[in-house]
């Protein structure tokens, strides 16, 4: 169904109205710099709710807080850290984020969603036929393409055979072979417009021709059915990462588990138990609902797709994570838009539609403040950057200064060749293939003019509308506070090793560990194989050879773990005491645990690398006052006495 974009185009920006500049009072001032009391406002209403301390939550109180913050700030600008390309690059990605509010880049995407979602209720069957022709190619040879591409399409409808048809002249690789047939399909399988041609053909009928990067296409539909919906499924995944912590082996603790669920115990409660997928294992091991082709693993989507009977349940199998036993729960009727459309927006961001959108906002950037072409650069770009662009290695080389042109204006911002060849620099590695170092050119100006155009329109943001610069304003002292604590505190504390053993021997008496014992736990839930268990721990038997006696190649009855356990640690049962000897209970659940205590540790003061990360956090707050000592003696700061009284009538109710 083709949608009609232009009407969301026209709402892309939000309308701001301008008001006459008003004085603004100066609350305060750090080296002759003024704070202005409108700031101070906006950050006390909106964290008041999280200071801790009441003497801090009157206006008073809290300036010393907004002092502190705002040193940190002054301090980030003199140690120059707006410079670096990684604060540079975070906020960035912050801004784009924050902007798209302001500029409506969401509504053009969900519209496109919209419509991904009720074309996906479909799928086609098609073939097609192709005629290569790049975007880059020159008027003459891009003609000739499309006049073959005519001439095969009215002997398509003339009724020529269209699988014979695409043997004979279809340009695709392996053509001859398959008649151009495409099989099933639905959204997002194929670049948009060949999609959107392919779902705007009725069945039996022959397309008109679609241009898409690839080159002419002529789609002939086959069929049209319903699309397989949904399902739900869980999972018990065991991790097989190497974990110098770890006492089992994957393989043999999945299969035990694969045991338990053959012996009649839920799989809810074993995912709950032993799943390491810390996102479902608290539901059970549910995952979210998907469909087929919807997630990356192909390993577990074929293997959950078998299954044909919901509450059937795989064999243990191996993914690139790990251990898996799924099962399947519900296969799903249809869904709504609205129950899928944080999906569907994420696909139309990450797929060939997302060109849509940044076209789509760039275009309405663009008439909104004026645009304005510069020199022709194709052919000189083509010259300076060769080959080697097309082969992902290009060496940077600047542009020389006299060849320096505009290559286009926005606004009252121009830029020139440089700026292009910057970009293409940065980008280059993380583009697609193409054919020709003309396509690449091509690609790389369409990006680089909308992303211009779209910083723009942020930055013009920040002078317009008063509401987003205050926001943006905070993020970016954040971004810099961050950096500034990071370079001056924390790195500083985790490489003084000296430092940090020195403190934890000065405050030893801070880290202690709690009651411990050394001990072996079984768990069971058979009420024999537990006394068995608990018969051989009595005569001194070894864990391997508990399990070699109870646990059979079919059967799991006991799962041990030994090792050190602190007071309250999981592994321990509710009511145990730390005692020497052996425990036993029994929980609600009918499972069994038995405890025997070899060794009870009294507390005992911990080693420094038992502790190194605790004593780093202690050292890190040491160093943070100090430093801030030292920046209230190095800046100015300077209070307005009457702004600050005004201030207090207005907020301290």
């Amino acid at each position: 169904m083709k949608r009609n974009l232009g009407l969301c185009i026209g709402f892309l920006f939000v309308t701001t109205i301008f008001l006459g500049q008003q004085k603004k009072d100066v609350l305060l001032t750090i080296d002759g710099d003024p704070v202005y009391a409108s700031e101070f406002t906006r950050v006390y209403q909106k964290n008041l709710d999280l200071v801790q301390d009441e003497s801090q939550k009157s206006v008073e109180g809290y300036l010393d807080l907004f002092i502190d913050y705002k040193l940190k700030v002054k301090e980030a600008y003199e140690q120059d850290l707006d410079e670096k390309k990684e604060y540079q690059k975070e906020f960035k990605k912050y801004q784009e984020q924050l902007s798209r509010y302001y500029i409506y880049e969401d509504n053009v995407t969900k519209d496109l969603a919209k419509e991904a979602y009720e074309r996906g209720l479909e799928e086609i069957e098609a073939s097609h036929i192709l005629v290569t022709s790049s975007y880059a190619d020159v008027p003459e040879d891009t003609l000739k393409a499309y006049t073959k591409i005519k001439n095969i399409r009215d002997r398509a409808l003339a009724g020529e055979d269209f699988e014979k048809l695409a043997k004979e002249t279809s340009e695709e690789p392996n053509a001859d072979k398959t008649g151009g047939n495409l099989g099933y399909f639905s959204v997002f399988s194929l670049v948009y417009p060949f999609e959107t041609e392919a779902y705007n053909t009725k069945v039996g009928e022959v397309s008109n021709i679609v241009r898409t990067r690839f080159g002419y296409h002529i789609i002939k539909v086959h069929d049209r059915r319903e699309r397989s919906t949904q399902r739900t499924v869980s999972h018990i995944m065991i991790s097989d990462r190497e974990d110098d912590t770890r006492t089992f082996d994957p393989e043999e603790r999945i299969n035990d588990i694969y045991k338990l669920l053959q012996q009649g115990q839920t799989f809810e409660d074993l995912a709950k138990q032993y799943s390491e997928d810390k996102g479902s294992a608290g539901n059970g091991g549910r995952l979210r609902p998907f469909r087929k082709g919807e997630i990356k693993a192909k390993v577990f989507e074929d293997k959950v797709f078998a299954i044909k009977t919901p509450g059937t349940y795989t064999e243990p199998f191996k993914s690139v994570v790990g251990w898996h036993i799924a099962r399947l729960d519900s296969i799903h009727g249809k869904s709504s838009f609205e129950d899928e459309k944080a999906e569907y927006e994420r696909r139309v961001k990450d797929g060939s539609r997302s060109k849509i959108v940044v076209a789509a906002v760039a275009n309405t950037i663009k008439d909104k403040y004026g645009f304005e072409e510069g020199a022709p650069y194709l052919d000189y770009f083509e010259d300076f950057i060769g080959e080697d662009l097309v082969k992902k290695r290009w060496e940077y080389t600047p542009v020389p200064e006299e060849d320096d042109k505009v290559i286009f204006t926005i606004g009252d911002r121009k830029h020139y060749f440089s700026d292009y060849a910057e970009y293409i620099r940065e980008f280059q590695r993380v583009m697609r293939n193409f054919g020709s170092v003309r396509d690449a050119l091509l690609y790389f100006y369409d990006m680089f003019e909308a992303e211009s155009a779209k910083q723009y329109y942020k930055d013009k943001l920040e002078e317009e509308d008063p509401e987003y610069a205050g926001v943006i304003t905070e993020y970016r002292d954040g971004l810099l506070i961050f950096d500034l604590m990071q370079t001056n505190i924390w790195n500083k504390a985790k490489k003084d090793t000296v430092a940090a053993k020195a403190y934890y021997e000065a405050n030893k008496e801070q880290y202690q560990w709690k009651k411990r014992v050394g001990a072996v736990v079984v768990n069971s839930t058979n009420a024999v194989s537990a006394q068995k268990a608990k018969q051989m721990l009595e005569n001194g038997e070894t864990v391997e050879a508990i399990k070699k006696q109870l646990n059979t190649p079919e059967t799991v009855n006991v799962i041990i773990s030994e090792g050190k356990f602190e007071e309250g640690a999981k592994e321990l049962p509710a009511g145990f005491r730390m005692e020497q000897g052996i425990f036993e209970t029994k929980d609600q659940d009918g499972r069994y645990t038995i405890v025997k205590v070899n060794q009870v540790l009294p507390p005992t003061t911990k080693e420094y690398e038992d502790v190194r990360g605790r004593v780093m956090t202690a050292l890190q707050q040491q160093l943070e006052e100090d430093f801030m000592d030292n920046l209230r003696n190095k800046y100015n700061v300077e209070v307005r006495k009457k702004t600050l009284k005004k201030l207090k009538r207005k907020l301290d109710k």
